[in-house]
């Protein structure tokens, strides 16, 4: 039996995709605060080490799918002469990060532009390297989007993904569940009125193949010399890296 996917909205009769961008449209003004609050402003540091190791392979080209309001597009600028494309589903999420990204007179470097992750508006092999920072979760279909990001990476190309996980040892674990099930819906409700959208998000997260079973996962997809790198308290959060 095919287990139902963890979607924002029980009620609704539209598919997981089109209620994520329901839920990103509607929460896009407040999710950068949110985001702060419950990763203790870990997230910063997280998108740090996602950025070395795409300037790895010194790529001139990048695209960063699921880019939201645009923070590791961002940081992705810290790689010289890199220039960077964000692509997101969510127009609501895309405002915001347009203005940030102005703000920071960083025009010339990102370009930001809606469309699906799994339907990838880009020829074959168009970048050097792709990341996808606490979005491949949202996937309506996890290996399709793979397999554009797949796609559109040149050969010798590099995926970088960082994404929400649960630490497997006492007592980050039991800390994680305590943290998910009752402080982050309270911290949801703070900053929105859309209570199914936080709970979605620690929802998915709990969900979500995590650590060795997402990057065998990655493997199946085709991609080469895969690794992971569980981060803070013993992996709140896991960074992946694959190659083409």
């Amino acid at each position: 039996m095919t287990e139902k996917p963890v979607t924002p909205y029980h009620n609704s009769t539209q598919g997981k995709k089109q209620q994520v961008i329901q839920m990103f449209n509607t929460i896009s003004g407040n999710y950068d605060g949110f985001n702060r609050v419950i990763s203790w402003g870990a997230d910063i540091k997280w998108r740090k080490f996602v950025v070395s190791k795409v300037a790895e392979i010194h790529p001139t080209t990048v695209l960063d799918v699921a880019t939201g309001t645009a923070d590791l597009a961002i940081a992705l600028t810290a790689i010289p002469d890199a220039k960077i494309t964000g692509l997101d589903i969510s127009e609501g999420m895309l405002s915001v990060g347009r203005e940030k990204v102005e703000k920071k007179q960083l025009s010339h470097r990102i370009t930001l532009q809606q469309g699906d992750s799994e339907q990838l508006p880009f020829p074959d092999a168009s970048f050097d390297a792709v990341t996808v920072g606490f979005g491949v979760r949202n996937f309506e279909d996890l290996e399709k989007g793979l397999s554009e990001i797949y796609r559109v990476l040149k050969p010798q190309g590099r995926l970088v993904i960082l994404e929400t996980s649960i630490p497997e040892k006492f007592p980050f674990k039991q800390g994680y569940h305590l943290y998910t099930n009752y402080i982050m819906p309270f911290i949801g409700k703070v900053f929105s009125k859309d209570k199914s959208a936080y709970k979605y998000l620690s929802n998915s997260a709990i969900h979500f193949p995590y650590g060795k079973k997402f990057q065998q996962i990655l493997d199946k997809a085709g991609y080469k010399h895969t690794q992971y790198y569980p981060k803070t308290l013993g992996g709140v959060a896991t960074i992946y890296i694959a190659n083409k």
